[in-house]
């Protein structure tokens, strides 16, 4: 036996569940109608975006609730063109996101910047020119 190479759902933890989905439906992202007052679900391209309250997630999985800092977890999302990456970042700032990292040219060979959600969730907004994208947009790792 053998684990999938997928990941089926991201859950969020976050202080304040209605706040932060309003934030996500800013970004133009759309909650679902199995999402309860409890819990937002998002659905992605493959994948399942979760927003479920800190406290409550940490309890589920019998962890302590440790104080917010960095967690050693970013979220990325990758484009096409350094242009796209400032248009994304304004665009996220836009609709409340903190200003992590303006984009820059970085030392990996692409171009990138970090946004905050409203919980200091860590967003990159990358371009890789050595990860292209496909039709749908899901990154391509080279052979």
């Amino acid at each position: 036996m053998s684990l999938d190479r997928r990941i089926s759902l991201i859950t969020l933890g976050v202080e304040d569940v209605a706040r932060s989905t309003a934030f996500y439906e800013r970004l133009g992202w759309t909650r679902s109608p199995s999402s309860q007052d409890a819990i937002t679900f998002i659905q992605l391209k493959g994948t399942v975006l979760g927003l479920f309250s800190r406290q409550a997630l940490a309890e589920d999985a019998k962890v302590e609730n440790t104080p917010p800092g960095f967690s050693g977890v970013t979220l990325a999302h990758n484009v096409t063109s350094e242009r796209g990456v400032d248009a994304v970042y304004k665009f996220a700032l836009s609709c409340g996101a903190t200003a992590v990292k303006p984009p820059e040219k970085v030392f990996w060979g692409g171009y990138s910047g970090y946004f905050a959600d409203p919980d200091g969730h860590l967003w990159e907004i990358a371009y890789n020119p050595f990860f292209p994208l496909d039709k749908d947009g899901h990154v391509i790792l080279p052979d």
